[in-house]
């Protein structure tokens, strides 16, 4: 065996896991329980040492007990850091002060609902070194257990990332190791109201994916609504680059072309068989028509000129702070 490679198999990679925290007063326990043995030195299914050497648990503003819950296993676990935010910001900036905030050689991002196994870190780890990546995302097996429409729209929006967006990581998931220095990097640089998926396109160029099973959620309702659902998908197409603007500008050659070629139809009816213009109702349908799309046009430019604005004013994608709000008045 090369010096290189019994090296690598003797010394454990160390892992950072990193868990954004908006409702989880009573799922954290468990997925704290269940990374404690992983904190132990062990090993991959190819045979490669790791642990993990931090729990970093950022609370994003929760809307329950979750800061009680966070306290107490910080007391209870060496390895578990706590992470306050302002106030919530989202999941991704969340996820982004914890990435932030890591120390280890890689980083791994979970969520707190318990459908993701943290004893896959060590498949998701080998197909980051056997394949020399960067960044390896979870691909489920199964269909994640929100409901089919949830499960419809997450997988169109997925499909409009890749190939409408023209994304080179391809589909992407919350559960996602990523090389340490890259993830401290891109939380570093990263803007406000960036998507953090497409942020880490940016920095590396492909991603791999590894198989895993999704478990059922531990009794905790989704805090996502439609609402938010359609804003995460907003921000995934707004930050993704210029493709959204230039598709606009292809509507505008197609508009204008069609404008050319119904002029020029209306005109040789007229001169070749003496038909009367009959101008009223196919006016209307037409100007109604183009001018939906230039007010489509110029709320596309006009959300395009927001985000610029937010980062030009130096918006901060999170602040993070040394104790959350619920004791702001009481003395340490």
């Amino acid at each position: 065996m090369p010096e290189d490679v019994a090296r690598e198999r003797e010394t454990p990679h160390e892992v950072s896991v990193v868990v954004p925290v908006y409702q989880g007063e009573r799922t954290l326990e468990a997925l704290a329980d269940e990374i404690v043995p992983l904190t132990l030195s062990r090993t991959t299914p190819g045979g490669r040492r790791f642990r993990v050497a931090e729990l970093v648990l950022v609370h994003d503003g929760a809307a329950d007990g979750s800061a009680e819950v966070m306290k107490a296993l910080g007391a209870r676990h060496p390895f578990v850091r706590l992470v306050w935010l302002s106030r919530n910001y989202g999941q991704h900036p969340a996820t982004l002060a914890g990435m932030a905030s890591t120390v280890a050689e890689w980083v791994v991002t979970l969520d707190e609902d318990g459908q993701q196994d943290p004893r896959d870190l060590g498949r998701l780890l080998d197909e980051a070194l056997e394949h020399r990546a960067r960044l390896v995302y979870a691909q489920p097996t199964n269909p994640p257990p929100r409901g089919l429409l949830r499960n419809r729209l997450s997988a169109l929006a997925k499909w409009v990332f890749v190939r409408v967006l023209g994304s080179g990581i391809g589909v992407f998931n919350s559960f996602r190791l990523i090389e340490g220095e890259v993830a401290r990097g891109v939380a570093a640089y990263c803007g406000a109201n960036v998507y953090l998926d497409v942020a880490l396109s940016w920095v590396v160029g492909t991603a791999r994916h590894c198989p895993v099973a999704l478990r059922m959620e531990r009794g905790r309702p989704s805090g996502y609504t439609l609402r938010r659902l359609l804003h995460h998908f907003w921000q995934l197409v707004l930050t993704s680059g210029t493709r959204p603007l230039r598709f606009i500008a292809f509507l505008g050659g197609i508009s204008i072309v069609f404008g050319v070629l119904i002029s020029a139809f209306v005109v040789w009816q007229r001169l070749q068989h003496k038909i009367p213009v009959q101008g009223w109702t196919s006016m209307i349908i037409v100007t109604c028509l183009f001018a939906g799309l230039i007010l489509v046009s110029l709320g596309i430019i006009a959300e395009y000129l927001g985000v610029a604005v937010s980062m030009a004013l130096g918006k901060p994608a999170y602040l993070i702070v040394s104790r959350p709000t619920e004791d702001l008045g009481r003395r340490p």
